[in-house]
């Protein structure tokens, strides 16, 4: 089954969990690690045959645009993350699509195909924020890839949404990260933190068992994930931990999946997919 690759492009000091300790009025004073990651993960897709979606932000492609021109030449697809990695529950309507917007002008000339995806900072579509969708589908995107279909995170997440690709009343796509179901729970599956926290075989087995029940698995990489040489700063014992665990171990975990299941682009998923569910009633 062709699962989907995606790769959220931001530096280090724009996590979201930084923002208490690196501001963004300090982030040109940071070292900069993005374009040197990045350009790691392209080796390692072209090595594997592997295109994928970057879902990238405006503010790295205004610094690096020869850098998203190189994934396009690559042959992955650009998506946009927003230009300056504002969670949407921080941002009113206007606020947001003033940020949307902006990405867009950015992304658009260096990409030789249309822009048609968007995935939220720290996946923050949510039941208050669906407003959000209606505004990509003004801006002329087709697809989000936001929504976390779980219920037990403190920041993110629509524990009822479904857990295949599904139709907002604007029209706009959603094809939503990947939980599989274990003994009545859902059990997320979908990489960043939870690829480099739990064991390699318990990401197979997940996986597996989602594509046992026919649904792609939406897999996600944020670039400093492979980059144990990044700077360290102080942080809380459990941000530090969640931030830093196992980044040593990222690349080469990501090489073992990239041989273990088949991977493509955000809209090669979405076009092998027989059914989305319309999802009606604002929800």
């Amino acid at each position: 089954m062709l699962n989907a690759m995606s790769i959220d492009v931001e530096d280090w000091f724009h996590v979201y969990n930084m923002s208490g300790v690196v501001p963004q009025s300090q982030w040109e004073k940071c070292e900069s690690r993005v374009e040197r990651n990045t350009t790691q993960l392209l080796e390692l897709f072209a090595k594997r045959g592997v295109k994928a979606t970057f879902f990238t932000l405006g503010w790295v492609a205004e610094r690096f645009p020869a850098l998203v021109r190189a994934m396009d030449e690559a042959g992955h697809e650009i998506a946009t993350h927003s230009h300056m990695h504002r969670l949407i529950t921080h941002m009113t309507p206007e606020e947001f699509e003033a940020d949307l917007a902006r990405s867009l002008a950015v992304l658009r000339p260096l990409s030789s195909r249309p822009i048609l995806g968007f995935r939220a900072p720290s996946f923050s579509v949510t039941k208050k924020t669906l407003w959000a969708t209606d505004t990509m589908k003004r801006l002329g995107l087709e697809y989000d890839s936001s929504v976390f279909p779980i219920g037990f995170h403190p920041d993110y997440g629509i524990g009822d949404a479904p857990l295949g690709a599904y139709t907002h009343p604007s029209g706009l796509t959603e094809l939503p990260m990947s939980v599989a179901n274990v003994m009545g729970r859902r059990v997320p599956c979908s990489g960043g933190g939870y690829f480099r926290l739990l064991p390699y075989v318990v990401t197979r087995s997940l996986i597996r068992r989602c594509n046992s029940e026919s649904r792609p698995v939406v897999f996600y990489l944020h670039p400093w994930e492979i980059d144990p040489g990044q700077p360290r700063v102080q942080l809380p014992a459990s941000k530090a931990f969640r931030h830093y665990n196992n980044l040593d171990r990222t690349l080469g975990r990501l090489d073992r999946l990239l041989k273990d299941f088949e991977f493509g682009t955000v809209t090669d998923v979405l076009a092998a997919s027989s059914r989305a569910t319309t999802l009606t009633g604002g929800q």
